[in-house]
This record gives C-alpha cells, structure tokens and sequence, in this order.
C-alpha cells in the first residue's frame, strides 16, 4: 500500500513540476512576442519531454542526491513513508505557486521537504554539511550570478547589434531564440527528472529507466494543463522585452542549466531564469520591482514551507 502511494505521491510531483516549471524556458518567446503561448508552450513540452528522457543516460547522479541518504541515515532515507511525505510536500508547494503565479523552486520545495521529514525522524541528526554543501550553496550563488550575466550578455548584445546591424536578421534572432530556449526546457528535463525519480528509487520493481519515462510524461501533463499563470508572471509582469533582452536571458539560463547538469549541482533552473530575465530588465530600466520581491519573498518562503508541510504528512503517516 504505502509503495503505491508513493508512486502515486511522485507523479503528483512531476505534474506540478511541469505545471510550475515547463513555461519558463519559453517565457523569453512568449514575452518578446517571438511566438503564441500555444506554440511555446507546444515547444516547451517536446523539448522538456526529450531532456527527461535523455537524463536515463546523461543525469543518473542527481538520483543519489535526493533520495536523503548521506543527509539521514538510510534507515529512514529508504522507507516509503519519509518518500511519500517528501512527495506530497513538495507537489503541494510547487502546484499551489503554480496556480498563483508564482515560478518557485522544485530543487527548494524537494530540500525543505527533505529538511521536514528528516528533522521529524531523527531530530538534529540530519547532516546539515551535506544539506549545505549539496543544495543551500549552490541555490544562493545562482541568482547573484544569473543576474550579472543578464546585465553582460545583453550588454554585449546591444554593443554587437550597433556595430554588426543584427537586426536586421530577425530570422536568424529568432531561429537562435527558439533553439536556445529549447536548450533550456531540454536541460530542465535533464536535471529536474532524476531528483523526482529519486523518491521512487527505493521500488525494487520498478527500473529507474522506468520511472524516469514515467515521469516525464506525468511533466509534460502538467505543464500543458496548467502553466497559463506562470507564463503571465514571467514573460509580461517582471519586464517587457524585446527579441534580443529575450534572446539575451536564455543565453544566460541555458549556460547556467547545462553548466549545473554537468557537475551535478542542483541549480534552479526557475531561479535562474527569473534572475535572467530580471537582470536583462534592469538594463533596459522596464524591470517591475514589486513583482520581482514578490517572487523573491516566495522563494524565501518556499524552504520553510515544504519542511513544515513534509515534517507534518510525514508524522501522519507514522501515526
């Protein structure tokens, strides 16, 4: 029973994942009126659908980091009840930002949750170091990091654009505007996938091969179902943008994704592309700043949230 559950829980995740997270490698497209929500979102999906699957291959070490051993003994890292909690926490937080409009973190939601249950499990046994070093450093550094590049590279654009006239070539802008964005869907699919499928690793019938095309699918679901809020948050509320600011910020995330997926880093890609977008906004002086401490707040909360809603399921569960 509890194995179907979580099974259950996990594609419940991935729904939400998709729901909050699948737009966001297309926003720039949407936002830049490069394309219809409709094509970008089509896009997004086969794209986010092709970096699930190729994560069978190319991404099966973020499957260790979250499945909680090396955090907590694996005792409880390997019991069902401690993957359900961490499940439904999780996809509780991220679906109810997604129906806000607010494009949190999976990566935060997955390690407050892990945070939750743990310290409901073993109280102040839970490695802290390894929760650090595996997740809290790498998630402060990137938007920091996200936002300078935005600046630079749209900088550097701008300069290109005066002395070359790239303007003029809007085809080719927009061609290189679809396939950087579908590089960033791609590396989400990547890197979000292996750490949903983490929870159910612990299913000894279940192949993790098995598990990972499951859950893409159960991604792909949820964002072509539910992604209409935070598409409206990230490409028209944080900033309007022309076709090079949008071009400009994928650029950023794309490197940024591919740069966390190759070493195994938890970066955020919505952190990341948030931060982007917000950093190309400052240079171009249309940036909303009650819009971006609104997410920012939401990001702060994030963390505390799921570890408070994963330590209370997690002792219902017990119970």
């Amino acid at each position: 029973m509890f194995l179907i559950s979580l099974f259950l829980s996990t594609l419940f995740l991935a729904y939400s994942n998709g729901a909050n997270d699948n737009f966001k490698g297309v926003a720039t497209l949407f936002g830049s009126r490069t394309t219809s929500y409709q094509t970008a979102i089509l896009w997004a999906t086969i794209t986010t659908f092709a970096g699930a699957v190729a994560s069978i291959i190319f991404a099966s070490a973020l499957v260790k980091n979250f499945s909680g051993k090396g955090i907590l003994p694996d005792a409880i890292a390997n019991a069902p009840e401690f993957h359900i909690a961490v499940a439904i926490a999780s996809g509780l937080t991220v679906l109810v930002a997604a129906l806000t409009g607010f494009p949190i973190s999976t990566t935060h939601c997955l390690t407050g949750a892990i945070l939750g249950a743990g310290l409901v499990a073993k109280g102040l046994q839970v490695n802290f170091a390894a929760l650090g070093n595996l997740f809290v450093l790498p998630l402060l550094l990137s938007p920091v990091i996200a936002i300078a590049l935005g600046i630079g590279i749209y900088s550097l654009f701008e300069y290109l654009s005066e002395k070359w006239n790239l303007q003029s070539n809007q085809k080719t802008l927009d061609a290189c505007h679809f396939i950087s964005s579908g590089i960033i869907c791609f590396t989400r699919g990547l890197n979000d996938t292996p750490k949903i499928v983490s929870l159910i690793s612990i299913i000894d019938y279940f192949s993790i091969q098995g598990g990972m095309i499951t859950v893409a699918m159960a991604i792909a679901l949820g964002g072509l179902l539910n992604s209409q809020k935070i598409a409206e948050t990230m490409s028209e509320k944080i900033t309007s943008m022309n076709h090079t600011q949008g071009l400009s910020a994928n650029i950023v995330t794309g490197i940024l994704t591919i740069a966390a997926t190759q070493f195994g880093l938890p970066v955020s890609t919505s952190i990341v592309s948030v931060s982007s977008i917000f950093g190309v906004g400052l240079m171009g002086k249309k940036v909303n700043l009650g819009i971006f401490y609104q997410i920012l707040i939401s990001w702060i909360f994030t963390l505390p949230t799921a570890t408070i809603v994963s330590g209370i399921t997690y002792r219902l569960l017990q119970g």
